[in-house]
């Protein structure tokens, strides 16, 4: 992964972290990195944000004056205000990704196959104890079995122990040379595996910065539009006016966010008869050739990268007088669910992944029947006699499900706007998958605005519960990873972790929780990472049951 960008909230941040210094001596020979000690940490999956007087982001703080920040994106028509247009810098810069020396040839880039990693010796030769971090060393090499000398490879690491059932994810830290770091917190005891994997070189990851800026109309949406017997179908997208000047528009930007839609205007009908909004489809021939091997060489799944020595650790209990970490999820069965959710409003906004935990949830609470599609929604469950109430509705566009109804599309932010709030309101967001296609300007937009929406809902409803779900990994092939790579996904992730750092949310990592399961990455996880997912939740709606 590229580097790392850590900035210190004014408030305090409840999370467990172990913290060790970077030991720097391989068990394979090559030329070593020379790099400043340095601490890093790791985060539970579960993290809550504590309020803060200032409405200012904290990792935002700039020191000094700054250039103007121009914004040359293809979806770049809404101006930014210049407290938006210097917050999106520094959100930029917080993500940004080293790009790498155009190769002459394929052979030339990085190959998992060639490339090697091995597990550093702990500080002083000392055993490895529950509670101690684990640090491997990478070293990619090209096809050519050369070292990479720059950074940008895409790199996951994951500690597990398959006789367990445990895992965790990995910290991987990017020296900019050809070397990465991967860091581990110990968890449990005993034995324990290291896996290294390429998810896309440098080289492939440049693609999809490309793509990203200059191709966010490969994607693409449509809606009906009918009066009477006459009906028409027209294409729709965010960019519409940089891609199709000449042609007349409807122009559905929300009156209240500013949030831009737009439609190719029908021949013969008027844009107030828009009914629907559905997917379009994709544009194909994005890349060249040569791009295109890069992601053939990548593959559907992440390749994985070889030990130099043994991959295994053995890990020794914690010394006794050590202080244990502490315990952030209880368990829930069915009438501890209904006990927790007893006079709760639980409102659940987002893409299909949102969705999954209404789904969770409906086995405890008996659903009313809005005649909603299966997949779009909106839903409600009732559990009139212990007084919960379910919603769940998808966000707007560019929301890319099966056909949705136009009057059903409503924005988050606008959604928010008209809860009361309250101690036992609780309210859950994830809102990622649908915009990997489209510039980071368009994601830090949608999630300002929500932000803002928060902001007035905490204020009003003070005691409201707010729960952020992060992006997860997912299964990929060549054509999805062009439009879904989860290199996108990083992106957005690290954007959303930002833009909420310092308001009082809950946020659940939904990243490292997949990372870390043995389960195959899916879009949708399975039912136990659901099922943990939830945990988490409840652990915070009800934290008597904590104890």
């Amino acid at each position: 992964m590229g580097p790392t960008r850590v900035s210190k909230p004014k408030s305090p941040l409840l999370v467990i972290k172990t913290t060790i210094q970077c030991q720097s001596q391989p068990h394979f020979k090559p030329d070593l990195p020379s790099r400043p000690p340095q601490n890093l940490s790791y985060n539970t999956a579960s993290m809550l944000f504590q309020p803060q007087n200032s409405s200012r982001h904290p990792a935002l703080a700039q020191k000094g004056p700054l250039p103007p920040y121009n914004n040359h994106t293809i979806c770049s028509h809404l101006e930014p205000t210049p407290d938006e247009a210097l917050e999106d810098r520094a959100l930029l810069d917080a993500i940004a990704w080293p790009k790498p020396p155009a190769p002459t040839s394929l052979n030339q880039t990085s190959d998992p196959v060639h490339s090697l990693f091995a597990i550093l010796p702990s500080k002083g030769g000392r055993e490895r104890r529950v509670g101690d971090q684990l640090e491997a060393l990478v070293q990619m090499l090209d096809f050519q079995g050369r070292p990479k000398h720059y950074g940008g490879d895409f790199l996951l690491a994951r500690l597990d122990s398959p006789d367990l059932g445990a895992g965790v994810a990995g910290t991987v830290v990017d020296h900019l040379n050809g070397f990465y770091s991967a860091l581990f917190p110990l968890l449990w005891e005993g034995p324990a595996q290291v896996t290294i994997t390429m998810v896309h070189s440098s080289e492939a990851v440049a693609v999809l910065q490309r793509l990203r800026e200059q191709r966010s109309d490969r994607i693409f949406f449509q809606s009906l539009f009918r009066s009477g017997e006459l009906s028409e179908a027209s294409m729709c997208n965010m960019c519409l006016p940089h891609n199709r000047p000449q042609e007349p528009l409807c122009n559905y930007t929300d009156l209240h966010t500013g949030e831009p839609w737009y439609c190719l205007k029908p021949k013969r009908l008027s844009c107030d008869t828009r009914i629907n909004h559905h997917r379009g489809g994709n544009k194909n021939d994005l890349v060249t050739h040569k791009e295109a091997l890069l992601f053939q060489r990548s593959g559907a799944e992440p390749f994985v990268i070889n030990a130099s020595g043994s991959d295994r650790i053995d890990v020794l209990p914690k010394k006794i007088g050590t202080q244990s970490l502490p315990r952030l999820m209880e368990e829930f069965d069915a009438k501890s669910i209904t006990q927790c959710l007893t006079g709760k409003v639980i409102n659940m906004y987002g893409d299909s992944t949102m969705r999954q935990w209404f789904e969770y949830l409906r086995a405890f609470v008996p659903e009313f029947n809005l005649r909603s599609t299966s997949w779009t929604g909106p839903f409600m469950a009732v559990d009139s006699e212990h007084n919960i109430l379910l919603k769940y509705r998808c966000h707007n566009v560019p929301i890319g499900f099966p056909t949705i109804i136009a009057s059903e599309l409503r924005y988050v932010a606008n959604e928010l706007d008209r809860l009361p709030g309250g101690p036992n309101t609780v309210v859950a967001l994830s809102l990622w998958a649908h915009f990997t296609p489209y510039p980071v300007e368009v994601y830090i937009r949608r999630m300002r605005h929500i932000r803002r929406a928060l902001e007035r809902l905490l204020a009003r409803g003070p005691g409201t519960l707010v729960v952020i779900r992060s992006a997860n990994l997912r299964a990929l092939d060549k054509e999805l990873s062009l439009n879904h790579s989860d290199w996108f996904s990083l992106q957005l992730d690290r954007v959303l972790r930002n833009m909420f750092m310092g308001l009082a949310v809950v946020f659940v990592d939904a990243w490292e929780m997949t990372l870390a399961h043995h389960s195959p990455h899916n879009l949708h996880p399975p039912p136990d990472i659901i099922k943990n997912m939830i945990n988490l939740v409840l652990t915070q709606v009800c934290p008597a049951e904590k104890s």
